[in-house]
């Protein structure tokens, strides 16, 4: 049985998912991975559950009707793994923007180096960004000063997707009490273990734009982003 739970969801990446299952399976830790499906008409599932017989008791799926957010995937998947004996969850993209090989430096920051949670961070020294044209570049390290300017909270790359979480931070946190379900999660779980007390700590990494599949950032996503986070701020008040 393994202590580490890798968290994707999933929609439309049947060009992504194959490979990014048996790279995880090679790495050195014995991660487990969970998949969050949602609804793709792609038979992006299809492809899991074939190879879940080459990867017995190593590769779960959890199949959903449809998109229901970043963030609702992700609380379903927490609540998969709290279900079982994880100790270190790992959030992450399928689509190989997150470099799995860093997952290992996530795990030794939380197993080994006393962190709560890790922060895969492209803002922090030694941290990231390829393959972005500016004005993405732009408007993602913008995002990240304002979050960083509106909620005092001190990580570099607060709305980062590449993220472990020990258990004792998932356990402390109320999942009804999040109300985000797309980018602005990342920033709110982040916020919140932070309130509670939680040591983070960022390891830098290198974020590569991805090369296959389409993007899900839209036009709602950042609204709630902008907004989120002065709900965030202001909600004790």
């Amino acid at each position: 049985m393994s202590n580490s739970l890798v968290i994707i969801p999933t929609y439309n990446e049947k060009e992504n998912i194959t490979k990014m299952m048996d790279t995880v399976f090679a790495l050195s830790h014995p991660f487990h991975l969970l998949i969050v499906d949602d609804g793709s008409p792609d038979g992006t599932a299809d492809l899991v559950k074939a190879a879940m017989e080459q990867y017995p008791g190593r590769l779960h799926i959890l199949e959903r009707a449809g998109k229901m957010g970043l963030g609702t995937a992700y609380l379903d998947g927490f609540r998969w793994g709290l279900a079982r004996e994880y100790d270190y969850f790992f959030e992450m993209d399928a689509d190989f923007s997150h470099n799995p090989k860093d997952l290992v430096r996530l795990y030794q920051a939380c197993a080994e180096q006393g962190a709560d949670v890790a922060v895969g961070s492209r803002y922090t020294r030694g941290g990231k960004v390829e393959n972005w044209p500016w004005d993405r570049v732009a408007l993602s390290y913008g995002a990240s000063l304002y979050v960083r300017m509106i909620t005092w909270m001190p990580v570099k790359d607060p709305t980062a997707g590449f993220v472990c979480f020990s258990r004792k931070v998932l356990e402390a946190i109320d999942f009804d009490t999040i109300q985000f379900v797309g980018y602005a999660f990342q920033i709110e779980m982040k916020y919140t273990a932070k309130r509670l007390g939680f040591k983070i700590k960022e390891v830098p990494i290198t974020f590569t734009d991805r090369i296959l599949g389409a993007s899900k950032m839209h036009k709602s996503i950042i609204q709630e982003a902008v907004l989120g986070v002065l709900q965030l701020r202001f909600r004790k008040y």
